[in-house]
């Protein structure tokens, strides 16, 4: 990849997963030159379901991602099993969204989107470790970032996709809030002959011995002859912090189908596990030249620990701003621009992340789960709502009467 001098990018991008390269992608495709350094070297792997729902869908398809290229698999929707009971719910018919999800591994979907943006006209750096941002002492601003060894590259935006580490958030003091929920994900690959499987498939009922955790577990077909198959578990149960989750992982599987292959002789690799930062937990999105993208600002769904679609919107929100704002001819009216980066997060997802929030407190009782599953698995009605809710898969104008009580309840609910 090119050199590129400290002085000549107007907007750095610290880390290419979905965020920052779509980050990058938007700014680029303007003519602005942008810089994105990733600290690992593609191919790289990630912990992550590897599912896409429709919502992910409509910005891969926004971005012109080939997604009838080989190596995509659709779904057509969410099969769940919780309460003894089995039930297939499809992705709603919209206008807004498609009607199919997807399924690539982030080894190959994080290096498809950088050289996406790579296309578009931004440089990727790859094995650049971004240590801290440089700040002017005099402004006080953000106006470059520092790397591992030693160099210096500048811009007047930088824009934090670096993930959970958020190591650029910390620096300016930007913490996690405590009253945000946090979740854990661990994930195998098995090879298996469920892996070209049509839907997604969610476990709503995780057994520890006698109790009932808060979370789920998910078995998606990559249709490469693997699935991936994990857990995802809440902070907000009191065995959280007791939980084994690789362990946990391993008795899950033991007890699947002996024909599903999801043992040590057909896996394919380690149990990995990551954390998922949920609900706004770091704020502000936007402070003195750095914004925040992704999982670097907490931007997982509560509902689902669904992350992709939320970290590309929050990229292509971010870069039409940034746009905005360096048309703009003065200091301050650069800042009115950029401040409405947080102001229009808010406004989109913080009543919706905020429901999420009491959902995820409400299912750390086991109580409420057990009777949640209990009684609403068998009702058809009740459950195509809950998958709206859940996906956050609704139209916004002239939806149907489900559309309009999430949207109500939404819009009502307190920013998150």
């Amino acid at each position: 990849m090119s050199e590129h001098s400290p002085e000549a990018a107007d907007v750095i991008v610290v880390g290419a997963g979905p965020a920052g390269s779509t980050t990058a992608y938007y700014l680029a495709q303007t003519g602005l030159k942008v810089l994105l350094l990733e600290k690992a070297t593609f191919p790289r792997d990630k912990i992550c379901g590897d599912g896409l729902t429709p919502r992910a869908v409509r910005q891969l398809i926004a971005m012109g991602v080939d997604i009838n290229a080989p190596g995509w698999i659709r779904n057509k929707g969410l099969r769940i099993y919780g309460g003894g009971v089995k039930i297939e719910l499809p992705w709603p018919e919209l206008a807004t969204f498609p009607d199919f999800g997807l399924v690539r591994p982030r080894m190959d979907l994080d290096a498809l989107l950088a050289e996406h943006a790579v296309k578009a006209g931004a440089t990727l750096m790859q094995g650049t470790t971004v240590t801290e941002p440089v700040i002017d002492e005099r402004s006080d601003r953000v106006i470059g970032v520092r790397t591992k060894d030693g160099r210096e590259y500048r811009a007047p935006l930088v824009v934090a996709a670096d993930g959970n580490s958020a190591r650029l958030a910390l620096a300016l003091g930007i913490r996690k809030r405590e009253d945000r929920p946090m979740g854990v994900a661990v994930r195998r690959y098995f090879e298996t002959p469920r892996h070209d499987d049509d839907y997604l498939e969610s476990w709503l009922e995780l057994w520890d011995g006698e109790k009932l955790l808060p979370g789920y577990g998910w078995v998606f077909g990559c249709g490469n002859g693997t699935s991936n198959v994990g857990l995802g578990l809440l902070n907000t149960s009191k065995s959280f912090q007791n939980t084994d989750y690789r362990e946990m992982l391993r008795r899950w599987t033991a007890g699947m189908p002996k024909e599903w292959q999801f043992d040590e002789a057909h896996a394919t690799g380690p149990v990995r596990g990551a954390a998922l930062p949920m609900g706004f937990n770091r704020q502000p999105h936007y402070s003195r030249g750095l914004l925040l993208v992704g999982d670097a600002g907490g931007m997982i769904n509560p509902f689902n620990g669904e992350g992709i679609d939320y970290a590309m919107e929050s990229g292509h929100l971010a870069a039409d701003i940034i746009v905005q704002a360096l048309a703009r001819p003065t200091a301050a009216q650069r800042e009115r621009a950029l401040y409405e980066y947080p102001r229009v997060l808010k406004e989109e997802h913080g009543g919706y992340f905020t429901i999420g929030r009491v959902f995820v407190n409400a299912i750390g009782d086991p109580r409420v789960m057990k009777f949640a599953t209990r009684h609403g698995l068998p009702h058809p009605t009740l459950m195509r709502f809950t998958l709206k809710l859940l996906a956050n898969l609704t139209d916004p104008r002239g939806g149907d009467a489900m559309d309009r009580i999430i949207n109500a309840m939404t819009r009502i609910a307190p920013s998150a």
